[in-house]
């Protein structure tokens, strides 16, 4: 059965009182701007990776019921999690992986031809350049941001700035010759960072360990318990401040 643990999660944010929400919105709505994340988020939301849910091709069917190529267990339980329809995000919460993991094993099946190619450039593209498969230009050229002939003036530009002692970076580069924004590469650098991050929710939310991609069970339960005594402790220090704010209040 499906594991919606990351709907748990949002029935839990959904049921604070509204004037929490109030602040909460505001918090994250002054952080998406602060990470130039708000107009895409405004403008593309059906093209985010993390809500993307792969497709199995034949191919890819085929072999996670055969087995015939003697894959790794992870690539298995990826296939196994794309047959049951997890999106990108949900594939990450249930097995502790992060985004950039996720799409690394992405990649590597859409390289087999185990899933299908999606229809939008941008999920394309993010997934190339979170899985470190495309790099800055190649995201711009893979999204349809800029073209080939615009990438190879912008490869010269940056080629002729180095041999001249300017260490400005590639994106930098594109930017300087108007093909795309400073919000553009902004954005992009800190969604790439933060796929590198965990999202670890209540630990007795925690699935079982088949339902990983793990192959070595000894180490995930040894990161499982370290998750759950790290996540101990954030309780307890969360009571405490709890506590302290009550006694100050009360004083």
């Amino acid at each position: 059965m499906k594991q919606n643990i990351f709907n748990l999660f949002l029935d839990k944010v959904f049921n604070v009182p509204f004037w929490i929400k109030q602040v909460m919105y505001l918090k994250l709505a002054a952080e998406m701007r602060d990470k130039a994340c708000e107009e895409f988020l405004r403008n593309h939301n059906d093209e985010l990776f993390s809500t993307f849910v792969p497709t199995l091709t034949f191919k890819g069917k085929t072999e996670l019921i055969e087995r015939k190529c003697g894959l790794d267990n992870n690539i298995y339980n990826f296939l196994q999690a794309c047959a049951n329809e997890y999106s990108m995000l949900e594939i990450s919460i249930n097995t502790f992986l992060s985004m950039e993991e996720v799409a690394k094993y992405y990649e590597l099946c859409l390289e087999q031809n185990f899933i299908k190619k999606p229809d939008s450039l941008e999920i394309h593209a993010m997934a190339g350049f979170i899985a470190g498969k495309f790099r800055t230009g190649e995201y711009f050229k893979q999204k349809g941001a800029i073209d080939v002939d615009q990438l190879q003036h912008a490869i010269l530009a940056h080629r002729d700035a180095n041999q001249n002692g300017n260490t400005a970076r590639f994106g930098e580069i594109l930017i300087s010759l108007g093909y795309i924004t400073e919000n553009d590469v902004k954005a992009l650098f800190i969604l790439k960072e933060e796929a590198k991050k965990r999202f670890i929710l209540d630990y007795n939310t925690v699935p079982q360990t088949d339902t990983t991609f793990s192959n070595d069970s000894q180490k995930y339960e040894e990161e499982v318990a370290a998750l759950k005594d790290e996540n101990i402790k954030l309780k307890r220090k969360m009571l405490q401040l709890l506590e302290l704010v009550k006694r100050n209040g009360q004083q």
